[in-house]
């Protein structure tokens, strides 16, 4: 227990801690005080006298009579005393005796806020103290500091949660609006008392913010981040950033032990790169006009802030070598591929980057040369109806209409029990070892030469290239792309530009070929070429694939 002082103390340790993406604690709202901080008529016109004074603002299921360090009170749980800062001042990063107002006389209490996110308080006084108490600023939504207003010196700051709490009438637990405002008066000068405020309200906002790095530091980093991180107290993953990093994100969710519960974490865009093909496609299923840089990050933070999310198909790539990824975008080789990758020397450029490189891979054209077989959509159907077929036997998913939301954030309480983990990713009932021949009923495409081969899921294959535009987020399909050995430079220029508008179907070019398909392999003759999985490169070898209907969850419209 820490004995009443006489005057103010309190001390920060110097310490850095990394913003990153912050949890929605239920419903957002404005971080503002519930009310101005009032002060009695004894007291209003006087200067700050010593000890300080705290001003405590309860909800209304709170009696202000009641001690604030009761195990019942809302939002707090029984944690330790807040302890002197010279017993463990490598812990608590700011200490403060403050009086409450409105309670007994010669009644303070000691608040510490250390650097295990929590805002410790301890009665002291005369009177008994009881266990403590500690308000967890995981659920912290905001903090603001402010004065009081004139004649009065004081300043004061607010802390605004959304602890989860059971009443005796809910059968879980479910967060619940709890805040707090503190009267700080320090100093006799106004400054002194706002500058204190603003200090302890500046870093309950540093601690409440969850500690995640703001970027990317290497390659694959957040790919390690969400396969070992803790994802219990998130509601959504978002991503700001373009395709590739969400492409780690994805395939680091799916090997996690725990695989099938987090790749139901919904997963939200917001786009950062210079491709954006996701959010392109996401913005185009919600009816919207083709948008680009601030204004589709702009739509994509509204998706986000509804919180609704809805299905989407992901597609399970094996190469010969033995690799296994997961897809939400697309699979390339040859000419799109070589654009893609040549490109990222202009990165700068933005999206202009995908000209320069369409230019530069004209002057070199080049003919590649391979094996493409596929199941068409059609045929698969018909197949898979049979009764007790693989593909009946695997499907676990219900059909539902493009873009329609399924369930509304936030997700259940924590504790709330996961899906049992079956440990084995979801089997791949439509491929068939590479020693082996494709089944019979698939496709073989008779050419060989081809100038690019290219399966993409979404509408967008870029923000300004509508490649698909019938496609949707779970249509359960890949749009296969592939364009055949003969074409003119002139002629795929054409493509390119009218691929632009989502017209490029309509020149009926004889090389141009389009066909939904549920899965597909390819075995390039040489490992020439370069391969891209999401608009990442891949080693050129044998790759096969088929589609995974509804495995994943993405923030959309409504």
């Amino acid at each position: 227990m820490v004995p009443p002082r006489r005057g103010p103390e309190f001390f920060m340790n110097e310490t850095g801690v990394a913003a990153g993406w912050r949890q929605r604690a239920g419903r957002a709202e404005p971080c503002m005080p519930l009310s101005e901080p009032r002060s009695s008529s004894s007291s209003r016109g006087r200067p700050c006298e010593r000890p300080q004074r705290l001003c405590l603002s309860l909800p209304r299921q709170v009696p202000q009579d009641r001690p604030l360090n009761e195990p019942a009170m809302e939002g707090a749980q029984p944690g330790p005393g807040a302890s002197s800062p010279q017993s463990d001042s490598a812990e608590v990063l700011l200490h403060g005796v403050f009086a409450l107002r409105g309670a007994a006389p010669q009644t303070s209490y000691a608040l510490s806020l250390t650097r295990s996110r929590e805002l410790r308080v301890q009665r002291v006084g005369p009177a008994p103290a009881g266990p403590g108490a500690a308000l967890k600023l995981a659920d912290c939504i905001g903090c603001v500091a402010g004065r009081e207003p004139p004649p009065e010196q004081a300043a004061y700051f607010s802390v605004f949660c959304y602890p989860f709490r059971r009443g005796w009438w809910d059968a879980s637990p479910s967060r619940q609006r709890l805040a707090r405002t503190f009267r700080v008066c320090v100093a006799r000068e106004a400054e002194g008392n706002l500058k204190l405020a603003e200090t302890w309200a500046g870093k309950i906002r540093e601690l409440a913010a969850p500690r995640i790095p703001r970027q990317e530091e290497r390659p694959n980093h957040a790919r390690e981040l969400v396969r070992a991180g803790d994802l219990s107290q998130w509601d959504a993953v978002a991503v700001l950033a373009g395709d590739g990093l969400l492409y780690e994100v994805v395939n680091g969710l799916m090997e996690r032990h725990d695989w099938q519960a987090a790749i139901k974490k919904p997963l939200c865009t917001l786009p950062g790169g210079s491709g954006n093909a996701l959010a392109a496609s996401i913005n185009h299923y919600a009816g919207n006009t083709q948008a680009f840089r601030k204004e589709l990050l702009t739509n994509c933070t509204y998706f986000l802030c509804k919180g609704l999310y809805a299905p989407m198909d992901l597609v399970s790539l094996n190469t010969a070598s033995g690799k296994r990824l997961f897809s939400f975008l697309s699979f390339g080789w040859g000419f799109i591929s070589d654009v893609d990758i040549a490109s990222e020397k202009y990165r700068q450029l933005g999206k202009a980057r995908f000209t320069v490189g369409t230019i530069q891979q004209l002057a070199g054209l080049k003919v590649y040369k391979g094996r493409l077989s596929y199941l068409p959509v059609e045929t698969s159907s018909s197949v898979s109806s049979a009764p007790g077929s693989p593909s009946e036997q695997n499907s676990h998913h219900v059909p539902c209409s493009n873009g329609h939301p399924l369930h509304i954030l936030p997700q259940p309480a924590p504790g709330a029990p996961e899906p049992p983990h079956e440990g084995s990713w979801p089997e791949d009932p439509l491929l068939v070892p590479f020693d082996q021949p494709v089944p019979k009923h698939w496709t073989i495409v008779p050419e060989e030469e081809f100038i690019s081969i290219f399966a993409i899921y979404q509408s967008h294959v870029g923000a300004d290239f509508p490649m698909a535009p019938k496609a949707k987020l779970h249509d359960g399909s890949m749009h296969l792309f592939y364009l055949k050995a003969g074409v003119s430079r002139l002629g795929l220029l054409r493509i390119f530009l009218a691929m632009e508008k989502g017209t490029h179907l309509d020149l009926n070019c004889p090389h141009l070929h389009y066909i939904p398909v549920r899965a597909f392999r390819l075995e390039p003759f040489a490992s020439t070429g370069l391969m891209t999985v999401d608009g990442e490169l891949l080693a050129c070898e044998p790759v096969q694939g088929q589609v995974h209907n509804q495995l994943c969850r993405i923030i959309s419209s409504s």
